[in-house]
């Protein structure tokens, strides 16, 4: 069937007889193009191998040429058809190269190496990159205006490492033994809405309404990216802006610089883990005590009630070791976000307090396809990958291609 459609698909692509303008044709500057001959091109579509007779322009002063039924077909400066592209573009950007080629001779039996997934993924990778500077574009102009308000919307944002080649690390400090880094932080944010709360007063997240990006960036250029999300996602009609994260400082950087007046909240799952840290390393050989401890702590967290979370660490902090470092780190991070933690002022008023959208984001989006076994990566790389992931994620992938053929 495959070898039936290339052929009809072959005749049909040249039935316009090599798409002959005429013996010349004006260029987009002024320039005038000789018609000199026809040439033909093999090109991989998803039906196989078929070859496309296209006429050839010259221009003699510039000394290019081109042949406009290459734009028309959209296979200017590739040998892959669209449908194809679209195929490696998804698949390189869901698995490992390798395994992707694989998959793609099985599922319709064409044949492309792992390397030329490689760099179609990169290509359109850095195209989608260009498709959400666009979209940020249009987003800061205000043009986009929402059927209707939304009552809360959220901005999370997060870090997760990701593995790097040695030339990408060079002078960079890490948690390794001999303090060196073997990862770049890639930053994630994810906007989504929530209109209703279920029957006992839990907030409910807008199906669909999640959207990423990401990038392996600086904080600066990262909370320009999550705030051009924001604004495209209609943050100005939004009832309550909440911007939901851990204790890094550039989080709430970006929030306080890029998000003025929203309602800052600290994950609580984090906040959990901090004196829980403290309590299994002060009480490590009572498991018992242990556990009565940090129920306590956790009941005051949920009150909102952070001054007896600290007050608590205090009094258990020992007097000299690494239990007294913990701890006096652990009093400095509540004493720092106490204000972002009053998660029953945030309940009452219908807030998530915990940001599992993001750190399943962080797993699903980055984690999954970028941090596997043996992977290592250089930023450009990481960065096409999860450009696509995020196209992908955030339901655009159609968008993306609308926007390949109108650019």
């Amino acid at each position: 069937m495959h070898s039936i459609g290339s052929v009809i698909l072959e005749k049909l692509l040249n039935a316009d007889g090599g798409d002959y303008k005429g013996r010349s044709i004006i260029g987009n500057k002024g320039q005038v193009y000789e018609f000199m001959e026809y040439r033909d091109k093999n090109l991989l579509t998803v039906l196989g191998k078929v070859k496309v007779k296209r006429a050839y322009y010259y221009d003699r002063e510039s000394s290019a040429g081109f042949c406009p039924k290459d734009k028309a077909l959209d296979i200017e400066g590739t040998s892959f058809s669209p449908g194809m592209r679209r195929i490696m573009g998804r698949v390189g950007a869901s698995i490992p190269f390798g395994l992707g080629h694989e998959d793609i001779k099985e599922m319709v039996g064409i044949d492309v190496t792992a390397k030329e997934i490689e760099r179609m993924s990169h290509k359109l990778g850095e195209q989608t990159e260009e498709f959400i500077a666009g979209q940020a574009k249009i987003s800061l102009a205000d043009n986009i205006i929402p059927i209707k308000s939304i009552p809360k919307m959220y901005v999370c944002m997060d870090g997760t490492g990701v593995p790097m080649v040695k030339k990408e690390l060079i002078n960079r400090q890490g948690k390794a033994e001999n303090g060196n880094a073997k990862t770049r932080e890639a930053k994630l944010g994810c906007v989504f809405t929530q209109t209703k709360v279920d029957e006992k007063g839990r907030p409910i997240r807008d199906e669909s309404s999640t959207s990423y990006v990401g990038a392996i960036e600086t904080a600066e250029d990262f909370g320009k990216r999550i705030y051009a999300e924001a604004k495209r996602r209609a943050m100005d009609r939004a009832g309550e802006l909440a911007v939901l994260g851990d204790g890094a400082q550039w989080i709430w950087n970006i929030a306080d610089e890029c998000f003025p007046g929203a309602t800052h909240i600290i994950d609580l799952y984090h906040a959990r883990e901090h004196y829980w840290e403290v309590g299994k390393v002060v009480l490590e050989h009572n498991k018992e005590a242990l556990n009565k401890w940090a129920e306590k702590r956790r009941r005051e967290l949920d009150d909102g009630d952070v001054e007896k979370v600290i007050k608590a660490i205090k009094l258990l902090s020992p007097s000299t070791g690494k239990g007294k470092e913990l701890c006096e780190k652990a009093v400095n991070y509540f004493e720092k976000n106490k204000e972002r933690m009053r998660y029953n002022l945030f309940r009452k008023r219908g807030f998530f307090v915990g940001s599992g959208v993001l750190e399943a984001g962080c797993k699903t989006v980055i984690g999954q396809r970028l941090k596997q076994s043996g992977m290592h990566w250089t930023v450009d790389g990481a960065n096409h990958i999860i450009a696509l992931r995020c196209c992908l994620f955030s339901n655009r992938w159609e968008d993306f291609w609308e926007y390949r053929v109108s650019a």
